[in-house]
């Protein structure tokens, strides 16, 4: 008879329950199960965790069961996204959290949010479950089961001593670097011809009956004003998510995605193009649209107005196919050339913001139309 050792078990428990997906942050106290989630599941470390958050809110509408490996401090990182995205447009996430601070805790910084995270989901309206010895196997498989048929938020908190008797050994990561690459620098960061509206009316064509996902504010509503469609998702909160959630969709989807994305977005997150680098999606493109300034709250100005080059950034993250345009002629010819994926295309603007109405659709609205798209 083969014991399982405890790790093993709640990978067992995760497969019978379908679970396609996980974003892991790694702990030191779930080294082993972290190996397993990577060698059992599609994954993807990522560069933080609400990062992860956006993926699987992608992945999540294409019809997959994404979940989430972390540490606890993590879901200090989480709670907006966790709040704007998943909770608002209720789509199924199962977190997966090594709860540090509470037992044995040796790092004296991890106490008092590890010792609030209880009172801290509750306020936030998440419904969340501890899981401190084996006997707590049957209660945590019915969490599994539960979250995706009810489409539902849970955090499963584990105890270190859920894991006391099992062998932490150390990962032995493979480290690589991308070579090559191709980049077509038009012209000087500085000079900003179109409004973003300008430049997404000019777009419409390329736009039209491909998957859409628009940055939160202006970008959404500007979206919605010209080329409103139900294969878009119209993002109402979350900055710098809309990047992740293109990126989860081109996982478990052969559609052809663009994300409109934008300088303060992209700033407030970068870590997702190096996932987009490491992941290498054939069918995604980012049209970072870049004016300088965050352009939903008044206009107040970001560092690529003085010191940051996001199509270079881009390129130093490891995306191999970057191309800066300012023109509509320059505009047209990028968008008609691109090719294999993943492609980011540095789109200099002119700062402004086009006075159109709120989007009128409710999320649940918005995600069961756009989640037509794949069925």
């Amino acid at each position: 008879m083969i014991i399982l050792t405890i790790s093993n078990q709640v990978i067992e428990v995760l497969k019978h329950e379908g679970i396609d997906f996980f974003a892991t942050y790694p702990c030191a106290r779930i080294q082993t199960l972290y190996n397993l989630v990577h060698a059992h599941f599609t994954s993807l470390g990522v560069t933080k965790e609400e990062e992860g958050v956006g993926i699987c809110a992608g992945v999540s509408m294409t019809g997959a069961k994404p979940a989430m490996l972390i540490q606890s401090t993590g879901l200090g990182n989480m709670i907006n996204a966790l709040c704007s995205l998943t909770i608002t447009y209720q789509l199924p996430l199962l977190v997966l959290a090594s709860w540090r601070g509470v037992y044995k805790e040796k790092v004296v910084a991890q106490n008092h949010l590890g010792k609030s995270l209880p009172q801290i989901l509750e306020a936030i309206g998440c419904k969340y479950s501890q899981v401190s010895n084996r006997q707590d196997l049957p209660a945590f498989q019915k969490v599994v089961e539960t979250t995706y048929k009810q489409k539902e938020l849970h955090v499963v908190l584990f105890s270190p001593q859920f894991w006391e008797a099992e062998s932490t050994p150390d990962s032995k990561p493979h480290r690589s670097f991308p070579v090559g690459g191709t980049c077509d620098f038009r012209v000087p960061p500085a000079q900003g011809i179109l409004t973003r509206y300008e430049i997404i009316e000019a777009l419409k064509r390329f736009l039209h009956n491909k998957v859409v996902v628009a940055n939160i504010g202006f970008p959404s509503r500007e979206l919605y004003q010209v080329q409103h469609q139900s294969s878009n998702f119209y993002m109402l909160g979350s900055l710098g998510m809309a990047s992740p959630i293109g990126l989860g969709i081109s996982l478990f989807s052969k559609r052809e995605v663009v994300v409109i994305d934008g300088d303060g977005s992209l700033l407030s997150n970068l870590g997702v193009l190096a996932s987009i680098a490491q992941t290498k999606p054939s069918n995604l493109t980012i049209l970072a649209i870049d004016n300088s300034a965050h352009g939903s709250t008044g206009n107040q100005a970001t560092p690529t107005a003085s010191c940051v080059d996001l199509a270079l950034t881009a390129q130093s993250l490891g995306i191999d196919k970057v191309t800066r345009v300012a023109s509509q002629t320059d505009l047209d010819e990028a968008v008609s050339n691109l090719g294999r994926g993943p492609n980011f295309v540095h789109i200099v603007a002119r700062a402004g913001n086009k006075q159109v109405p709120l989007i009128p659709l409710t999320p649940l609205e918005i995600r069961d139309e756009f989640m037509k798209t794949f069925r």
